[in-house]
């Protein structure tokens, strides 16, 4: 586009005499040097985050960049002209020309970063509007399967049958059951909580559940150092524990065995939930909102960077895996 509007503005200042073959190559070699240092520009602004920083921060930053790219404009014009005959030598170490020149271009590139600034942060408002409408449906959806009646009855009953065989037993019991109840109805709004913290969610729900289940449910954990690091997205790992439990063990005569396990591997983390069962895809044993609403939380959270995937396994186990970058931080 620079190259076009800098040729027709050539062809109606000057005369068609004027308007060399040379000359228009030049202005072609020129908007291909302001594409590829606009993109040079793009690569910076990603690695260094600056879509990140406040105002008082970027600003200044991106005067003097685009300075920069001014200058290294007006000398990449130097090495094209001398084939083409446009080299003139008292013009090109003029200090006048090259600052004015110079000047020219950093405009140029000031203007490219107030449209790719503009363009990202709409975008970025628009990703956090859905995550936020989201995430508002999620949470109603979360707190349906964490207060719905059949489990606070099966919990209950539970804890009755509790109070007069193991009275020490039913109170670790009633902690267990007030902590879910108290994290279900505050979970955090920016969407993520440390992973500790969502293990213990997980620890009071099995730990209810195998009042209810007794032999029939089986657990075992291997997290991995360093996993507590991370955060994850508040309920998550959960209401997939909870999804093996219902739709995999629940429908099994004999039970059968949750094993929760996390590895950390180039700066991921690896979650991996296995469970005695069957996963029929959209159907059968694990229906239900809890997979869809993983998918899209992980989606809206960490784009392309997070994995889900479940599948069935040949010992009659259910694998549901889930992969989450560690640099992932909420920023002001």
């Amino acid at each position: 586009m620079f190259a076009s509007i800098q040729i027709v503005a050539s062809i109606f200042n000057s005369e068609r005499a004027e308007v060399s073959t040379p000359r228009i190559l030049f202005l072609v070699y020129e908007a291909l040097f302001c594409l590829s240092l606009t993109h040079l520009f793009r690569y910076f602004i990603l690695k260094w985050q600056w879509l990140n920083l406040g105002f008082p921060r970027l600003i200044p930053r991106t005067i003097v960049g685009v300075f920069a790219l001014g200058a290294m404009m007006y000398l990449l014009r130097i090495p094209v002209s001398l084939p083409l005959g446009l080299f003139k030598k008292s013009v090109a170490i003029d200090p006048i020309v090259f600052f004015g020149q110079s000047v020219f271009y950093a405009i140029i590139f000031f203007l490219w970063s107030v449209l790719y600034f503009i363009y990202n942060y709409f975008e970025r408002y628009n990703k956090s509007l859905k995550y936020e409408a989201s995430v508002k449906e999620i949470e109603l959806s979360n707190l349906k399967s964490q207060l719905n009646p059949h489990f606070i009855f099966n919990a209950l009953n539970s804890i009755r049958a509790l109070v007069d065989e193991d009275p020490t037993k039913s109170k670790q019991a009633i902690n267990q059951l007030s902590s879910i109840l108290r994290n279900s109805l505050t979970i955090e709004k920016r969407g993520l909580t440390p992973f500790d913290e969502e293990m213990k969610m997980v620890k009071d729900y099995l730990g209810l559940e195998g009042i209810r289940f007794e032999e029939r449910l089986r657990v075992e954990f291997d997290i991995a150092d360093g996993s507590n690091d991370f955060l994850v997205p508040p309920l998550m790992i959960q209401t997939l524990v909870e999804n093996g439990v219902k739709h995999g063990i629940g429908k099994l005569t004999k039970g059968g065995l949750i094993q929760l396990s996390t590895q950390i591997v180039d700066d991921v983390l690896k979650i991996g939930i296995r469970n005695s069962g069957h996963y029929v895809n959209g159907l059968g044993t694990h229906a239900g909102l809890g997979i869809p609403n993983t998918i899209q939380r992980l989606k809206l959270l960490y784009g392309d960077a997070a994995h889900f995937a479940i599948t069935n396994e040949k010992d009659n186990f259910v694998l549901t895996e889930i992969i989450i970058p560690h640099l992932y931080t909420t920023k002001e």
